[in-house]
Parts: C-alpha cells; structure tokens; sequence
C-alpha cells in the first residue's frame, strides 16, 4: 500500500507530507485547492511522464517520493524534475528509467480518474474484464484457444509456401533442367579439376621425363656407372675389414649407399616404365579439363560452386515434382488443424457466456445499489468472420447499458454518462476486490455528478472495497467523506501573496466542520449536527 507521500514544489504545493490509511483515506476540499494535483504527483511514482508545467512557480525542480509497503517489503520511490525537462528516478535509492518505475511500480497502484473510466467504454478493456472475471476456467480455454490458432497459422504458412513453389514460373524449372543437362553431360567428380590439373604437365612432358629417367638409369646400372664404381669401392675396404675400425665404418657407410642406389635404380625403373608420351591421352585430359573449366566459368569461381549449383538445381525440381503430394498433405494438417481451432473457439465461448451472465447479473445488482433502479447491463457476442478471429477470440464482445427497464440496450459510448462510467467502474474493481494479494485503488471524479442516495450508495460500496484493499478517494461527497478511516483536507491559502496548496488531517470537531462545509458549504449548528450524524452512522473514529 501507498504509507506515506511528500510532495514538494508540485503545482501549487510547497510542501507537503501525507500518511495514507491501510483502508479508506479521502482528500476534501474547496474546488481547485489542488486536491487532483496530490493525484497527477502519484502518478508520477507510477512512472508517467513529466511536465515541467507541474513545476511550482519561483521554484526550479519538482520533487515527489513515496514509502510503498507490501508485507514486509518497503519501496522508496523517487521522481525529480527540473525545468530543463531533464527527470531524475530512482527506486530504493538505486538509479532507474522512467519505463523501469512503469513496470516495477505501476501494476501495484490502480488508478482511476476521468480518463481511466473512459476506457470502459473500449470493447477490449470490457472483454478484459469479462476474462478476469471467469478466472481459471476462461484463463484455460483462452489459452488453448490461442495455441491452437498459432498451430492453425503456422499450417496455413506452411500450405501457402508449398503453393508459391508450385506457382515457381515455367522459366526458372527451365533453368534447373539447363543446369541438370549441362551437369549430367560433363558430370564432374569431386577433386577431378584439381586432379587434372596436376596430370597436366606430366601428360605434356612425358618424352622428355622418360629421356632424363632413362639416362639416369644407364647412368647408374652400366659398365661405367655409379653403382659398378661403389661396389668396386666396398670390395677394397673390404679386404681389410677388421684391421681399423674407422676403416670399416667407412666400408659400412659405402655398403649402405650401394644398397640406396640399387633401391633408386628400381624406381628409376619402375618410373621410366609408367611414363609415355601419349598424344590422345593429352587431348582426352584437356578437352576434360576445358569442360571442367566451362562449369567453373559459368557457375564457379570455385568446383565448389559448381556442385553447389548442380545440387540446388537438381532441389528445385524434386520440390516441384513432389509438390502435389506435399501440398495434399498440408491441406490435410490445415483442415485438421481447422477443426481444433472450432473446437477450442467453441469452449472458449461457452466459458465466455456463462462469465457474461454471471458478472451482468453481478454488475446490474451493484447499480440497483447504487440508487439506479431500472439499470442494468449485458454482454453482447457477435461471431466474427473467420479471417478476423484474433488471439482474443473467434467472437466480439461488448458491453450494453440500459439506463431503465424499458429501454433497449445499447453499447456503452452511445448511451452512458460520465457518472454512470464511473459508478460501473467502481462496481466491477467491487466485484474484483478478492485479489490474490490487496492492491492500492485511487478514486479521482467517482461521485462526478451525484448525490443523496447514490453518494450513500458509493460511499458504503467504496467502505467494502477498503476492506480487502487501500482506497484513496478524491471527493466533494460529505456521505462519502463519512466513512473514511482517514481524511485529509486539501487548502489552498496565499503566502506573501503567491498561493499554496496546504494538506492535513482533520479529525474530531475540525472533521465534523469539514463534512458540514461539504453538506452545505458553512458550519452552521444545522450543518454541524447532521455532520456528526453522518460520521456517527459511518462508523468513523
């Protein structure tokens, strides 16, 4: 709940401290003494955005804090603003956003002035009361209502994809088959470009390659050549093997280049026997590698590409020759799909009508408590056309009024005041006090434009609504006034010839001369005594 407010250099007020009661506080006092002012201070704890008009004059910053308690938890809330625009926020004396405050503080206060209760004139805020009021059971069917949209969307895409292939223009299957015949004719090898490319220089040197192995081979094998010289060389160590053993490491190492040079000799040969000069061979490999090089040019730079190309091609196709099938398939899913969605659309509207008639009934027994015999509301459901059905459901809904029994009903925005806007507002947050944890709800305009009986209905409907949560009421009602735990009397006085607005609690007999002001506006004896009465029949300490 909202413990404490200071307020300074806001508007007309200079400084101002308020404590709020856990129940029913109300702020009273002469029209235009400031009190919606204490209420556009609050909003700016609820992270709204700034005026530097709100600024007081002669003063160059505004500055607003609150004390917040939620069980044990306590938020101090800060708000600073200068007349350079520039705002300044901070939440438990940690730096924060003006969005931030928003959401962290925002949903803990409900707040509603002239502007709030406009919005219930809105057919999704009344549909977002009416899933509110039908709790989990609607909660449920509404959200299986939108899995099973999402799923029927996504089927839809999915169908409408495989139909856009199938659309795929004459040309660009013309294309693909290009590319298959193109690909299918050279049908090139992973690696064989560069394989080619390596054969290449051997395939156009092979006479010359054979001449030099073979003139190395005689080299080595003949009368003269090197391996008759070494085996001669290992002979004369030989012979004196044993003698010095450097000299027999010597013959070792001539033994060892003897047995190297025979292994060499074999390759030499075995190399001359695989070279041959093969004109066709040369041709065979540059006309393949001419072809090779066509794809490259045409679908490279790199063979890479070229498979990339003959991949994507032969893809195209297949996905054109197996769309029949396919998309038989996805309309299946998407008819299937279908159906769930009117069977999950079907629940959600059984659920939705029976919140409907229970929270009309609800909402019309509140306004007969409200002094407005005759009046009633109902919810209106029109089935919308396939196309339009959203995540909030297949149906429309909107709110009817009638203002008596014999009228017709009609949407709210065509019929409804801003009184009767503002005491059906205050019947459905009524109707919504069991929250799972109290909240804070202010009040700014509720008794707009009433009086009597009604202001004692309001009044005795705001008193129980401040039994399950914290009620800030902005009020000109004596009746309601009456039955405040707490009143605070908003003034407005002149200092040094510029006005201030000033805030504090009246209780006792300046109480009773405050509700006698707001009964008829003096504090004479009459006044007085059915000031006292009011309080006395409120139950106010």
């Amino acid at each position: 709940m909202l413990d404490e407010l200071h307020v300074r250099d806001y508007a007309l007020v200079r400084d101002a401290h308020l404590a709020f009661s856990s129940g029913l506080t109300v702020l009273s006092g002469e029209t235009g003494a400031g009190k919606t002012a204490l209420v556009g201070a609050i909003k700016l704890l609820l992270g709204e955005r700034g005026d530097v008009l709100a600024i007081r004059d002669g003063s160059s910053e505004l500055l607003v804090e609150g004390l917040l308690v939620q069980g044990a938890t306590e938020h101090v809330i800060r708000r600073r603003l200068n007349r350079e625009g520039r705002s300044r926020c901070t939440l438990d004396d940690a730096m924060v956003t003006v969005g931030s405050l928003a959401e962290k503080i925002g949903p803990l206060i409900d707040l509603h002035g002239q502007h709030e209760h406009q919005s219930l004139l809105s057919t999704a805020i009344q549909l977002d009361y009416l899933d509110q009021f039908a709790g989990v059971p609607g909660a449920e069917a509404l959200a299986a209502y939108q899995q099973v949209l999402s799923a029927c969307e996504e089927r839809k895409r999915e169908l409408e994809g495989l139909k856009k292939a199938a659309r795929t223009s004459a040309q660009t299957q013309d294309a693909a088959r290009h590319i298959l015949r193109e690909m299918e004719a050279t049908s090139p090898q992973p690696g064989e470009y560069e394989s080619l490319e390596q054969q290449l220089p051997v395939l156009r040197n092979g006479e010359s390659l054979a001449v030099a192995s073979q003139a190395a081979l005689e080299a080595l094998r003949n009368e003269q050549g090197a391996l008759n010289a070494l085996a001669d060389a290992q002979r004369q160590l030989a012979q004196q093997a044993g003698v010095d053993p450097r000299l027999d490491e010597l013959s070792a190492q001539l033994e060892s280049l003897s047995i190297t040079g025979e292994d060499l000799a074999a390759s030499l040969r075995a190399y001359r026997e695989s070279v041959d000069f093969d004109p066709r061979a040369l041709d065979e490999a540059l006309s393949r590698l001419a072809a090779l090089e066509g794809l490259r040019k045409r679908y490279g730079p790199r063979m890479e590409d070229v498979f990339a190309a003959w991949e994507q091609a032969a893809d195209q196709l297949s996905l054109c020759e197996d769309l029949t099938g396919r998309i038989a398939a996805a309309e299946q899913q998407a008819a299937l799909s279908e159906e769930q969605l009117l069977a999950a659309a079907d629940v959600l509207v059984a659920v939705r009508a029976q919140a409907a008639a229970e929270l009309a009934t609800a909402l019309s027994a509140a306004l007969d408590d409200f002094a407005m015999q005759g009046a009633s509301v109902e919810y209106a459901s029109q089935a919308l056309p396939r196309p339009s059905w959203s995540e909030k459901g297949s149906h429309r809904y909107e709110l009817l009024y009638k203002p008596s029994e014999a009228s017709q009903p009609r949407p709210l925005a065509k019929i409804a005041s801003g009184g009767e806007l503002s005491r059906l507002m205050l019947a459905l947050k009524t109707l919504f006090r069991s929250n799972e944890r109290p909240t804070t709800l202010i009040f700014d305009e509720v008794d707009a434009g009433i009086g009597g009986n009604t202001a004692t209905a309001i009044a005795l409907r705001l008193r129980l609504l401040a039994a399950d949560n914290q009620v800030i009421v902005v009020t000109h009602l004596a009746q309601i006034a009456a039955v405040a735990d707490k009143q605070l009397l908003v003034e407005k006085s002149t200092v040094d010839g510029v006005a201030i607005t000033e805030i504090r609690e009246v209780a006792g007999e300046e109480r009773v001369a405050e509700i006698a002001r707001m009964l008829s506006g003096r504090a004479d004896e009459v006044a007085l005594e059915h000031a006292r009465t009011l309080l006395e029949s409120g139950g106010a300490q």
